[in-house]
């Protein structure tokens, strides 16, 4: 499915826990639904507030310009994603091998929960200045290392072959973040099978001894 089609077809939802109430949010969701069809550069603030349904005043009165609105999603993205990494690797028991499932399972399941705000806060990011992106990669090179220490403490382990820990990690998450590309409402696919799944592709990634993969 076009990537403009699927994005129509699939619903802009954010974080409860973590998404601004009253108008603020309902901004942010008009951004998230533009954003993920047009992209941001061929999106407007009057087209923003159209969306959400108020004036170019009451909008500049909660985000001071586009940047802004795209800035608090793509930090939302990256900070929903990296509460779930952590939690993940707090709750796993076992070693790497069960850490490195733990974390793909999070992973994945925030790309297929969330698919068009993870769209956004990974293909859009580009668009912002150096200092409005600034915390959505310092979380994201959070998130990064959580892996790499993974995989860095499997391989010294004799757990993982895997001889790049760098290569492996870049496929690990870029098998990942794909899901949002393509997961939505008509695939035949539940987020956990996708999570569970991938989880023994990233362990044969790895280098995973084959019963680790089979009872992780």
């Amino acid at each position: 499915m076009p990537e403009r089609a699927r994005s129509a077809a699939v619903t802009a939802e954010l974080p409860e826990r973590a998404a601004p109430p009253g108008t603020a949010g309902r901004i942010l969701h008009a951004g998230l639904e533009l954003f993920a069809e047009k992209g941001f550069s061929g999106t407007s603030i009057r087209d923003i507030g159209a969306r959400a349904g108020i004036n170019s005043a009451t909008l500049y009165s909660h985000y001071r310009s586009k940047e802004h609105v795209l800035a608090a999603l793509v930090l939302l993205g990256h900070q929903e994603l990296h509460v779930r990494l952590q939690r993940a690797l707090v709750r796993a028991q076992g070693g790497p091998g069960s850490q490195l499932a733990a974390l793909v399972r999070a992973h994945v399941l925030a790309h297929a929960e969330y698919p068009l705000l993870a769209l956004v806060a990974n293909a859009e990011i580009h668009a912002l200045g150096s200092d409005a992106a600034a915390p959505a990669l310092a979380l994201r090179e959070q998130s990064w290392q959580l892996l790499l220490v993974v995989l860095d403490e499997g391989i010294r382990a004799g757990e993982f072959t895997a001889t790049d820990p760098l290569l492996a990690a870049a496929a690990i998450v870029g098998m990942g973040r794909q899901v949002a590309h393509w997961y939505g409402p008509r695939q035949p696919y539940a987020p956990e099978q996708i999570a569970d799944t991938f989880s023994g592709y990233a362990l044969a990634i790895a280098g995973a001894a084959q019963h680790d993969r089979e009872t992780t």
